[in-house]
């Protein structure tokens, strides 16, 4: 996945630039019209001098357009500030297991995946289906179909009991009522952080292959320690 930090940066530096040229652009049009007034009074009628209200509204006028731009100079700057006070917040979560809304699983290849569920009623049928990247069913079984948050483990086994290769998998809960009318549901995945990066000034966690909203993520935590066996070798020392 290719990251839009650099696009992001490049955006908020080429609108700073942007306004730095106006600056630039509006001293020298000021310039210019301070020696054209010169040049108009020193070469005035003195029977019939020149209206001075022209020059007053040319005056203001500069007067508005500086003041905006200023307001533009500040605001590039504001924009630059959340950025970065975003991505800083953003590092917090790198290396801590997120729970986030999604309906995508990043499977290790080793992990069990945790699936949190809610329906929002009673369901009399109820099923939850994984599928990979090709749109293939791996996986279906029974789930919950009393209202409310439930959880399944997926412990990365197809229907056949061969574990899946890592990759990233969909997951659907197809809940029905009585009359056979679907029952809307929301699903809670969980992923490994392994990086932040920016789109259109949005900040994303990376967790496996995909990029998902901060906005998204519910909660986040220390990854559980797995605990070492020992062995026990025929020289008596242990591994």
């Amino acid at each position: 996945m290719v990251s839009d930090v650099n696009l992001t940066a490049s955006a908020i530096t080429a609108q700073a630039q942007t306004t730095a040229n106006q600056t630039v652009t509006l001293g020298e049009d000021f310039a210019d019209f301070l020696s054209l007034l010169t040049t108009q009074l020193q070469n005035q009628d003195p029977l019939a001098p020149l209206d001075s209200n022209e020059f007053t509204n040319q005056l203001v006028r500069f007067s508005q357009v500086e003041q905006a731009i200023n307001t533009n100079s500040k605001l590039d700057n504001l924009v630059a500030l959340q950025l970065s006070n975003s991505t800083t917040a953003a590092l917090g979560y790198v290396g801590l297991d997120a729970s986030y809304v999604s309906a995508e699983i990043a499977y290790d290849g080793e992990t069990p995946a945790e699936v949190n569920y809610s329906l929002t009623a009673s369901a009399t049928t109820s099923r939850i289906n994984i599928y990979n990247e090709s749109s293939e069913i791996v996986f279906s079984g029974d789930a919950e179909t009393s209202a409310g948050v439930h959880q399944f483990v997926w412990d990365g086994r197809d229907q056949n009991g061969v574990l899946a290769p890592e990759g990233t998998y969909a997951v659907t809960i197809d809940s029905f009522d009585s009359e056979d009318s679907p029952i809307e549901t929301t699903t809670v995945v969980k992923g490994r952080v392994r990086g932040i990066e920016t789109q259109n000034g949005q900040v994303f966690a990376l967790v496996g292959e995909r990029a998902v909203p901060i906005t998204s993520i519910l909660n986040a935590s220390e990854p559980e320690e797995v605990e070492q066996t020992t062995e026990g070798t025929d020289d008596g020392t242990t591994i």
